[in-house]
């Protein structure tokens, strides 16, 4: 029978199997553990409800009669997942459950940038910059204190939770910027951003630093999602602001983190702070939405913009919850719903998707195409993910990109899309139809001419003989 504690909140199994080996927890088990969570400077509340903090079991040679011997881990850097695997449990559970908080922080973050750039630029109609918040990198695409702020949140998160040593994980930012000698001003205000978020984690059911970060810290929590040289067998792949240019206009954009193991995604995460509920106001200029949230603030109850998609490989189930509204706590599952693709098999009365931006991607490629497969209404031009959340959501049933000639597509651009609208019941290739290959580093190497994703086979089909049929005629 397994013991139960208040403390904890749970219960824990008495016999744990590993490697056909039984340990048994024994009364001083028992009362070492308890010696040690009392004595935790940050204490928690673990439930089978909250996740987020629960406790990995160690490795049986960790065991022993010796009270110097702990019977646990560290408890404030470890998860579940492995009990559940071992117990017979879904496997990845445990860091599902942390990505989906770590994104809904995120997603908070986010929106408080968002709103002093787009509320507070100089000609108050966000269509500005702002000096202080909004950067250029090398190629000339901005970048925000939120990029910075969420990266190194999910990344002090993901480590905290599962410890340092386990966690391996690829980002878009770097450093170089907030290294610079004129870049105190906006390390400081990252510091601050970041410290600020993490105060609320608690809401969240995650864990706050003891105190608060500092500019060491932050950039170490930064510089450890190095995207350079060859990656871990297992890591995680983070765009912390997909979608920048959307996000600074005030328009849709996404907080995309994912889990890859051995070159396949095996969990993806999706916040979508903008995305409203109704399909209709996907089309509506930007402008509209952040004036009828001015006219009609939303109550505390309602859910009419933002949202979290989530899905773990093998599943066949995709979910989404809404973001958390300010002072409430997130209590597991959060609300959440099931969501599927799209029926709609009939061209004439399906809905594409494609980038907004030209430089990356071919209008009159994708324009031709839909011709060709008999697509009647107009494109839904959406930056960022959000193009893979309207597939798995049902909103919109096709998403084509053809990169222009040189364009290499990365892999923190895709992953968490891809597993979200695959166990939605959606279909994701290259336009030869093979998966994609996330074992090859940073970028989507060996992609046939381009990416199609389809709320089913049937449209699936359809695209890609018009896309061999056309291609040769093509510029790209």
């Amino acid at each position: 029978m397994p013991f139960s504690c208040p403390r904890i909140g749970g219960n824990l199994p008495q016999v744990v199997l590993r490697q056909a080996r039984c340990v048994e927890f024994t009364s001083d088990h028992v009362a070492r553990f308890m010696s040690s969570f009392s004595q935790s400077r940050s204490p928690r509340v673990y439930s089978p409800k909250n996740r987020s903090h629960v406790l990995k079991i160690a490795s049986p040679s960790n065991f022993s009669t010796s009270p110097s011997q702990p019977l646990m881990e560290d408890p404030e850097k470890l998860s579940l997942s492995s009990l559940d695997d071992e117990a017979g449990g879904k496997k990845y559970s445990g860091e599902l459950d942390v990505a989906v908080r770590a994104v809904q922080i995120a997603c908070w973050i986010c929106q408080k940038v968002q709103d002093t750039l787009v509320f507070k630029t100089n000609d108050g109609d966000g269509s500005g910059s702002n000096d202080k918040q909004v950067h250029s990198k090398d190629d000339n695409s901005p970048v925000t204190i939120a990029d910075w702020s969420v990266q190194a949140t999910i990344s002090w998160l993901l480590s905290e939770s599962f410890g340092t040593s386990n966690v391996s994980i690829v980002a878009e930012e770097d450093v170089h910027a907030l290294s610079k000698a004129d870049g105190a001003g906006l390390l400081k205000a990252v510091v601050e951003t970041v410290n600020e978020a993490l105060s609320e984690a608690p809401r969240f059911g995650l864990t706050r630093p003891r105190e608060s970060l500092g500019p060491k810290e932050v950039l170490e929590a930064i510089g450890r999602c190095n995207s350079a040289g060859r990656l871990n067998r297992k890591f995680w792949a983070l765009d912390p602001v997909d979608g920048t240019l959307g996000f600074v206009r005030g328009d849709q954009y996404a907080v995309a983190l994912s889990l890859i193991e051995d070159g396949k995604v095996v969990l993806g995460v999706l916040g979508c702070p903008n995305y409203p509920m109704k399909k209709e106001w996907l089309s509506y200029h930007h402008r509209y939405h952040r004036i009828i949230a001015k006219l009609t603030p939303p109550a505390s109850e309602s859910w009419d913009r933002g949202c979290i998609l989530y899905a773990r490989d093998g599943s066949g189930e995709a979910w989404m919850q809404p973001l958390l509204h300010k002072n409430k706590s997130l209590e597991w599952p959060n609300a959440a719903v099931p969501v599927r693709v799209s029926s709609i098999d009939n061209p004439a009365l399906a809905t594409f998707c494609e980038p907004v931006e030209k430089a990356n991607s071919s209008h009159s490629f994708t324009a031709g195409l839909a011709h060709s497969v008999g697509l009647r209404k107009q494109p839904l031009r959406v930056y960022s993910m959000v193009k893979y959340a309207a597939i798995a959501r049902g909103d919109a049933e096709i998403f084509m990109k053809f990169a222009r000639a040189g364009y290499k597509e990365k892999i923190w651009d895709h992953a968490a899309g891809v597993v979200i609208v695959q166990e939605a019941g959606g279909v994701v290739t290259d336009a030869r139809g093979r998966p994609l290959d996330f074992s090859k580093g940073i970028y989507l190497e060996g992609l046939d001419r381009g990416i199609i994703a389809c709320s089913g086979a049937r449209l699936h089909e359809r695209i890609m003989k018009a896309v061999d049929a056309s291609w040769n005629s093509s510029c790209l």
